[in-house]
């Protein structure tokens, strides 16, 4: 049970990852909003964010074996604060991650790739854990936030697989493990089929622009002569 005291710390420590979550959530949005304005084209469909409960972290802590501290829970427990950023395409994915990657206060501590390189289980997704300074009054608070990008078929995938596994937890059929992933299987293949998709739209749209250019540069077209008058009968 905690005293009052603790609460009060653990409540200003999960403030802190609150501010984390809103710093990124600011980065997030000025990248969409720049790109939607300078390209026409946003790559991020929606971003969802969560906060573990203090019943979580203390549940995590005694499942690694340590003391339930707050000074443990940011030193052992990384993900906290997260972040799913969903995107309409893999490359959309892969754009967004280097972005964020290339943020001068953002300090990359792991990446885990499982969309090249999925799960057992089938599951696909582009790990990030970062680190990101938040300014407080009594100074700079460095604090730790995973980062979860995927695709729409993704996340439709995991979010159902996710209520399937906890209604099972270690006891899943076998029969319902195998369905699970080849769901996973044409979830990939979905996902390269809209790609592609995607890529042939975009080259049709450049050459019906090509050809407009090109219509344009040559000026408007030149009228026939016009025709001689009649001549006149006298």
């Amino acid at each position: 049970m905690m005293d009052k005291q603790m609460v009060m710390e653990w409540a200003k420590m999960l403030m802190s990852y609150k501010f984390a979550l809103d710093e990124i959530n600011t980065k997030l949005t000025i990248l969409n909003e720049e790109l939607q304005f300078v390209h026409n084209y946003n790559p991020i469909e929606h971003v969802k964010t969560r906060i573990k409960s203090p019943e979580s972290i203390v549940e995590k802590l005694q499942r690694k074996g340590v003391d339930v501290s707050k000074e443990n829970a940011a030193r052992h427990i990384r993900d906290i604060a997260g972040v799913r950023v969903i995107c309409s395409f893999t490359t959309d994915v892969y754009r967004v991650y280097d972005m964020i990657q290339r943020q001068s206060d953002v300090k990359v501590i792991e990446v885990k790739d499982y969309i090249t390189d999925p799960k057992p289980n089938g599951y696909q997704s582009l790990h990030m854990i970062i680190e990101i300074p938040i300014f407080l009054s009594e100074g700079i608070e460095h604090v730790s936030v995973e980062i979860q990008l995927r695709t729409i078929a993704m996340d439709f995938w995991a979010s159902l697989e996710h209520k399937i596994y906890y209604q099972f937890h270690d006891d899943m059929p076998e029969s319902i493990r195998e369905q699970l992933k080849e769901t996973a299987d044409m979830i990939g293949v979905l996902d390269r089929r809209m790609l592609g998709l995607k890529e042939e739209v975009q080259r049709f749209t450049e050459q019906v622009e090509a050809k407009q250019a090109s219509s344009l540069a040559m000026g408007p077209p030149s009228l026939p002569p016009a025709p001689l008058p009649a001549p006149s009968l006298k």
